[in-house]
C-alpha cells in the first residue's frame, strides 16, 4: 500500500533525547536553545574604586567625570558621556589622597592619560552635587505623583501601610517626627521596634522650595521604587559625608543653602 506523501515515520517519542522533539529520518537534530536564568538578586555591574582598590555597584560609588573643557566634576547618576572614574572612599579620605597628590597617578590610568583639571574643592564639589540631585529627584517624585506632604496626609498614608519610605525636614520639631514614626510603625505592624523616619540633611524652606510646596516638613515616600532609589541615594551621601552626618541621616553641615558650584548631574554640566 503506498504511503501517502504527506506521512512520514517519526522517531518514536521513546527515543528521543530529553527535552528533544520528533523528527523526520534523515532531518539534522538541532540543540535546543538553553535556557537563561533570571540574575540574582544584588547582581550587576561592579566599578572599582580608584583610590581604595576595592570593588562595589555603581550604586554604592560614586562616578567622576570630565566636563567638555577637561575639569573633573562629580556625575552623581552616572550619566555623562565617556569615560568614569569611580570612587568609594569618604570625603576625609578622599581629601586626603588630594593634598598628598595620590589622586592624581589613579585619575590618569582611569582616563587613559587624558588631562584633567583637578578642583581642590572636589570633596565640596561632591557635597552640594548630593544636595542638589536629592532635591531634583524629591521634586520628580513630586511631579510623578508618589510623594506625599502635610502631617494630616503622611499619617493617614503611614497608618494604612502606604509609605515606602518617611522623611523628615533637618528642622522638623521632635514631637512631629515622634507622632510621624509612630504612625509608620503602626501601618508597618513594627511597633515597639524604634523604626523611624529619615532626617534629610536639608531644612523644611529648601524642600519647600524643591517641591514647590509651602512649609514641606514631612514627606512620605508611596512608591516601593522611589523610596529604594531615594535611600540609596541618601546612603551614598551618608557614607561619602562620614562623620559630618549623624546616624539618621541628618547632616550636621549641609543646609539648603549650599552653592552652586560646576558639576555633572544626569549627564549635564549645571552651575
Amino acid at each position: 500500500m503506498r504511503t501517502p506523501h504527506n506521512d512520514r515515520e517519526l522517531t518514536p517519542t521513546s527515543q528521543l533525547p530529553e527535552g528533544g522533539e520528533a523528527r523526520v529520518p534523515g532531518q539534522e537534530i538541532r540543540a535546543p536553545k538553553p535556557v537563561r536564568k533570571p540574575a540574582a538578586d544584588g547582581d550587576g555591574p561592579e566599578r572599582r574604586c580608584i583610590l581604595s582598590g576595592e570593588h562595589g555597584s555603581r550604586e554604592a560609588l560614586i562616578r567622576l567625570a570630565l566636563s567638555p573643557d577637561g575639569v573633573l566634576v562629580p556625575d552623581i547618576m552616572a550619566r555623562a558621556p565617556g569615560r568614569g572614574a569611580w570612587i568609594g572612599v569618604d570625603r576625609a579620605a578622599l581629601e586626603a589622597a588630594i593634598a598628598k597628590g595620590k589622586i592624581k597617578g589613579a585619575l590618569a590610568r582611569a582616563f587613559k592619560g587624558a588631562p584633567v583639571n583637578l578642583p581642590a574643592d572636589l570633596g565640596a564639589q561632591i557635597d552640594a552635587a548630593f544636595h542638589r540631585t536629592l532635591m531634583s529627584q524629591l521634586g520628580l517624585a513630586a511631579k510623578a505623583g508618589v510623594l506625599l506632604t502635610g502631617a494630616e496626609k503622611v499619617d493617614v498614608a503611614a497608618r494604612s501601610g502606604q509609605v515606602a519610605l518617611l522623611c523628615h525636614a533637618s528642622d522638623a520639631a521632635d514631637d512631629g517626627r515622634r507622632k510621624r514614626d509612630q504612625s509608620w510603625r503602626v501601618g508597618e505592624d513594627a511597633e515597639g521596634s524604634g523604626m523611624t523616619g529619615r532626617v534629610l540633611p536639608v531644612d523644611r524652606t529648601a524642600l519647600s522650595v524643591a517641591l514647590g510646596r509651602d512649609n514641606a516638613v514631612h514627606i512620605a515616600i508611596i512608591d516601593a521604587g522611589w523610596g529604594e532609589r531615594l535611600s540609596a541615594l541618601l546612603d551614598r551621601w551618608h557614607q561619602f559625608a562620614g562623620s559630618s552626618m549623624d546616624p539618621q541621616g541628618s547632616d550636621a553641615t549641609t543646609t539648603g543653602n549650599a552653592s552652586p558650584t560646576e558639576t555633572v548631574d544626569g549627564g549635564h554640566a549645571a552651575v
